[in-house]
């Protein structure tokens, strides 16, 4: 119980609730011991916005290097997604659910969540749900010309940030290149923070 209480609490520090705060230890610690993961993920339903949109955070941090972590919680994490208000929220389950296995069924569900959320206030939002819809693609064919279409559609009237994203996208899917998102993996992030 206390280690759940000290992974609420290095979520809930920083000046800003909406800045990333320690969502990147918290990641550390969640991969470094796995079981901390619930914890971790019991924090995305937290009253305060803040520590979840950190716990979702964090969250897609350790899906980047190991996704299976989140596997046993993939109902609860679709059913959160279809009910997430937060941006940051939503953003970061744009990125981690997509990277779970889902079923036909589930990458339906899911790209259901990510269409909707192209008309979202937030940029951010929008752009993170055309990625997902991209990667959801890769697991269930059937999604393929319509998420190309919405990727089409929005790289031409969408965001900078969409127009960007879309024609990235686009190009690395008709070329058959990878396109999952990548940001600094963990240990890249700690060993430039060292240099510093």
């Amino acid at each position: 119980m206390a280690r759940q209480n000290e992974m609420r609490a290095i979520l809930a520090e920083g000046r800003c609730m909406q800045g990333s705060g320690r969502a990147f230890d918290a990641a550390v610690m969640a991969l470094e011991e796995p079981r901390l993961t619930r914890q971790l993920l019991e924090c995305l339903w937290d009253e305060n916005p803040g520590v979840a949109s950190r716990a979702a955070d964090a969250l897609e941090t350790v899906t980047r290097e190991r996704p299976r972590l989140l596997q046993p919680w993939k109902p609860a994490l679709l059913d959160l997604m279809a009910e997430a208000r937060p941006i940051k929220l939503r953003w970061h389950l744009a990125l981690t659910v997509t990277r779970l296995k889902l079923t036909p069924r589930e990458c339906r569900r899911a790209a259901e969540v990510l269409s909707g959320w192209l008309d979202d206030r937030s940029s951010v939002v929008k752009t993170c749900a055309m990625q997902g819809l991209a990667e959801l693609s890769l697991q269930d064919e059937s999604l393929r010309n319509e998420a190309t279409d919405l990727l089409r559609i929005h790289s031409r009237s969408g965001t900078p940030a969409m127009r960007a994203r879309g024609r990235i996208l686009l190009e690395q899917m008709e070329k058959g290149k990878d396109i999952t998102w990548h940001r600094p993996k963990p240990q890249e992030k700690e060993a430039a923070r060292r240099v510093r």
